[in-house]
């Protein structure tokens, strides 16, 4: 009784980060057992963790190639954690509470809050089954098109099975496929293009966002609050820049985009700026990249998806709001304004809190890995910020990673799905009450 109430008197931050790991570790077991395989002797325990938390954490980096080393149990029990990860722990246990008639207590309306990004969980309850519905008619329709897309090369049962596992691992940003060289395959396929990166840019954009969208289509609304228009701001601007510099930059290599004719070229290009930030899937061989491309690549996976989403990353709203400070300083305004709205500074504390240990944590693994692997500085970089940003894409070093460096990849995949702020504050100290005022000094900066 003692250690439960132990348990309990856990913040929030830590209990969500155990609800995570408690999935991760069942999950390894399963993946463990020689049916989750093709072959008879089942994966070892740190392939199956690694696996498993690359699907919990929505990121798609494998050691393995899914499409050959796993079974059709496998790859199922696989597509699970994938939704589970994307949805989020609290969310997907509290949508099976609601099937079977359980009430909603509410510590785990806190705890759903907490997960999903809410500002209050009066309404939690009613938030979760529009993430619901809206999840699951996204990733139906969204399987459709896919599985018309797919008929005219398979048969139909294995397009349907392909359909919905593209569905879901696109629109949870999980970046895993059935195809051993992930969408290559399909770089002039338009409708599949299309249909992945919408999934994309829907589940990466958060669902508070898509419900402030449909709120305001419903209601006739001109304007969508301040979270949602920073957020569809962001992710527009950095969609479009991303596509314009990787055309520029890939336009005449060949072992990319350059022997494309140039409606491919623009079609790979939008694929590849949309996916890069969240998802991880691909149409070119990651590895032929320019290194004008991987570096851009590792700035926009950092920056990732937006907040309460199925997305990685420091989020766009809180770039959003850094980049409007830095306006505002260098414009000499005494306050941060975002489309004609007052900003507190506790928004930007927390702002740059997440970039400031972003950068620290990357760096710091990314010295680690360089210490103990033979690898370069941009496959080891590229690496660890494509875990933290939950994105899956790799310069092909994932799978000759030792087991020191997947212990770190996949603690690093855990912390970019939660968010650095979360564990921050789930083993940093209790807000504590300045007594005492110290006196003003100005410091010399720049």
């Amino acid at each position: 009784m003692k250690k439960f109430n132990f348990f309990i008197k856990f913040s929030l931050s830590r209990k969500l980060i155990i609800g995570f790991m408690i999935a991760i570790i069942v999950g390894t077991f399963i993946l463990m057992l020689p049916v989750a395989t093709t072959s008879d002797q089942g994966l070892n325990f740190i392939t199956a963790l690694f696996t498993v938390a690359s699907a919990v954490c929505v990121t798609g980096l494998s050691v393995i190639d899914v499409s050959k080393e796993l079974s059709t149990f496998g790859q199922t029990v696989l597509l699970i954690f994938i939704q589970l990860g994307g949805l989020g722990i609290m969310t997907f246990s509290s949508f099976i509470f609601m099937l079977i008639g359980k009430k909603i207590t509410y510590e785990e309306r806190e705890l759903l809050k907490e997960e999903r990004n809410v500002e209050d969980n009066g309404g939690i309850i009613g938030f979760l089954r529009k993430v619901i519905l809206t999840v699951f008619t996204i990733e139906i329709v969204g399987a459709v098109f896919l599985t018309i897309g797919f008929l005219k090369e398979m048969p139909v049962k294995k397009a349907i099975y392909f359909g919905i596992f593209h569905s879901i691992s696109s629109f949870c940003n999980a970046g895993f496929s059935l195809f051993s060289k992930g969408l290559e395959g399909y770089y002039s396929n338009f409708l599949i293009n299309m249909t992945v990166a919408y999934l994309i840019i829907i589940g990466g954009i958060g669902f508070a966002v898509i419900n402030s969208i449909i709120y305001s289509v419903r209601y006739k609304r001109n304007k969508l609050d301040l979270t949602s228009r920073v957020a569809v701001t962001v992710t527009t601007i950095l969609t479009l820049i991303g596509m314009l510099f990787f055309f520029i930059f890939e336009y005449g290599n060949n072992g990319t985009i350059g022997n494309m004719p140039l409606g491919q070229k623009i079609l790979a290009s939008f694929f590849q700026s949309v996916t890069t930030r969240t998802a991880g899937f691909n149409t070119v061989p990651i590895g032929n990249l320019t290194e004008a491309s991987t570096l851009m690549f590792c700035m926009l996976m950092f920056i990732g998806a937006s907040p309460g989403s199925t997305g990685g990353g420091i989020k766009t709203t809180t770039m959003g709001v850094i980049i409007f400070y830095v306006v505002g300083v260098i414009r000499k305004k005494e306050k941060i304004s975002i489309f004609n709205r007052r900003i507190g500074w506790e928004i930007l504390n927390r702002a740059i809190t997440i970039l400031v240990l972003a950068i620290a944590y990357i760096l710091t693994i990314t010295l680690i890995i360089l210490s103990i692997e033979n690898l370069t500085f941009n496959q080891a970089i590229f690496e660890v910020v494509s875990a933290f940003g939950t994105v899956g894409l790799t310069l092909g070093v994932t799978p000759d990673l030792g087991m020191v460096s997947r212990l770190l990849i996949i603690i690093t995949m855990f912390i970019g799905r939660l968010g650095p702020m979360t564990f921050a504050l789930a083993f940093g100290g209790t807000n504590k009450i300045e007594k005492i005022s110290f006196p003003k000094e100005n410091i010399i900066v720049g």
